[in-house]
């Protein structure tokens, strides 16, 4: 019997840890949010299927303790180790960052799992050992939710110490000027471009990457703020009502930029007014002298404007109002697109980025830039210097094929416009896509016309992932499209391939949109 506690012991321990691994993962992806990671729980449970397989067979080796169920037992632990090896090979788009959090959840992790093992071992003996080891691994799959209920005082206390350094490292830089950066989509490019435009004036600090929490926000502040700096370009995102507000309460933004208001994260919001009322949150916390920048041409955001008393500028793509874009001709250099500004000024602009919604995003910078005292002729340089935000119809040239990545777009509006672009190129064009996410009772809805305008932009539609995409080749057979040139593959790599080998004399525009998040 001790031979047999011992062997389990051995198997477990990794099988423990790379469930864990790939658990806790997912729970970091899911924001650390214990309602949002049982909800994915209950959406992603088959993938985990081997885990609720091993509780179960712990629960029953528990009762019924014997050499033969050791034994099975020992071999079900084998398969964990076998399936989680496998999950942790596969590439992850964002990677588990061992931040101190998840090192204290890992510890109370395993602290809590020992005190378990201790406690029924001690009280009902070793033939228990390899029931309970069984029972702790399958666990793993909700048992970080319990940890972190655990850890919940402690975490709070640490968040409140680090939100209070950031406001007095904050209050500490004098004169520093602080714009909120904030929409459905377009937030993470508006900002660096921003940065881009601003730079050669000032000096300039943004969020990295996509630090767009509250957290994301402190550590910024901790970690780069210096006493020179003299604005500070900052990304606010949000999954729920009072997100903005949250973030707002720690910066203090003098100027607002509101990129965009569409439906996502639909599953965490419910419904648009919500939507709306967050992002406009950034407007509430401007104080009567700040300016707010709005995209002119989002219907959402000109009907939730109308009440707001702030010195308001819009930009927009040929509706006149405000900062307004005229003009655009694309190539696959880029494209070219002529300002105007309120009071008259008017410029000629060159860009490496493709794309009419990468227009009124650079206009958002660019209006922006103008109204804190650069002229629009200064712009031209800065303006022809912006590089496309990784994944964010980032143009990459092989050979006769063109790759245009938009891979880390995931709404509607956004997919929408990319199969438009991809539509103004002449040659071969080729949509490879998963569909979209986090749309909640609406997703479906929202593939299928995903589908019904793809199949009026592209030569070829080339899905992955057969359930999740159903919607979409739907909607692009309801527009006649050729059902052979839709095909569907089980993973992105047969879909390129399939893509890169179709035989067409003509140069071949491959559209990457979206890809979805390692938690899907």
């Amino acid at each position: 019997m001790l031979i047999r506690a011992v062997i389990a012991g051995i198997i477990s321990i990794p099988a423990f840890f790379l469930a864990m691994r790939y658990n806790l993962h997912m729970f970091q992806l899911n924001g650390y949010k214990n309602k949002e990671h049982l909800h994915w729980l209950q959406k992603n449970i088959r993938q985990q299927w081997i885990l609720a397989a091993c509780a179960l067979y712990g629960i029953l080796n528990l009762c019924i303790s014997n050499v033969v169920t050791d034994i099975i037992g020992c071999a079900v632990l084998a398969v964990v180790i076998l399936v989680y090896q496998a999950m942790r090979r596969q590439h992850a788009k964002k990677k588990l960052v061992y931040t101190a959090r998840v090192k204290r959840l890992i510890a109370t992790d395993i602290i809590l799992a020992l005190s378990i093992w201790g406690l029924v071992t001690g009280l009902g003996g070793i033939r228990f050992s390899t029931g309970i080891l069984q029972l702790l691994t399958g666990l793993q799959v909700i048992l970080l939710v319990v940890t972190n209920v655990i850890n919940h005082p402690v975490e709070a206390g640490v968040s409140r110490y680090y939100i209070n350094d950031a406001k007095r490292k904050l209050r500490e830089v004098k004169g520093l000027t602080v714009i909120g950066v904030t929409g459905s989509y377009g937030k993470t490019s508006v900002k660096f471009y921003l940065q881009t435009l601003l730079q050669d004036r000032f000096n300039v600090l943004v969020t990295p990457e996509s630090y767009n929490t509250p957290m994301g926000v402190v550590r910024t502040i901790r970690e780069s703020l210096k006493p020179t700096h003299e604005i500070f370009v900052c990304e606010m995102g949000a999954r729920h009502v009072g997100d903005i507000k949250e973030i707002c309460d720690i910066v203090h933004p003098r100027h607002g930029i509101i990129t965009s208001v569409g439906p996502q994260h639909l599953e965490t919001f419910f419904n648009m007014e919500n939507i709306k009322n967050t992002k406009f949150e950034l407007a509430d916390a401007l104080p009567a002298d700040g300016m707010l920048f709005l995209n002119g041409d989002n219907e959402y955001i000109q009907d939730k404007a109308a009440g707001y008393q702030n010195k308001i500028f819009y930009y927009s793509e040929g509706n006149g109002a405000g900062y307004c874009a005229s003009d655009l001709k694309l190539s696959r250099l880029g494209t070219e697109f002529t300002v105007t500004a309120p009071d008259g000024e008017q410029e000629r602009f060159q860009m490496r980025l493709v794309g009419a919604h990468n227009v009124i995003n650079v206009m958002g910078a660019i209006a922006v830039a103008h109204s804190l005292g650069i002229s629009l002729k200064e712009l031209r340089v800065p303006v022809r210097r912006i590089e496309p935000v990784e994944h964010r119809m980032q143009l990459r040239e092989h050979g006769a094929v063109t790759v245009i990545d938009d891979a880390y777009n995931s709404n509607p509006v956004g997919s929408k416009a990319a199969v438009q672009t991809l539509a103004m190129f002449e040659g071969v064009r080729i949509l490879i896509t998963p569909g979209m996410v986090e749309l909640g009772e609406k997703e479906a809805e929202y593939n299928y016309k995903f589908g019904t305008y793809a199949a009026d932009c592209c030569d070829y539609i080339l899905l992955v992932g057969k359930k999740h995409t159903e919607p979409i080749r739907e909607g692009v057979l309801s527009k006649g499209f050729p059902e052979e040139k839709c095909l569907v593959y089980d993973r992105l790599e047969e879909a390129v391939s399939y893509a890169y080998a179709i035989r067409e004399q003509a140069h071949k525009y491959i559209l990457l949109e979206n890809d979805l998040p390692d938690n899907y």
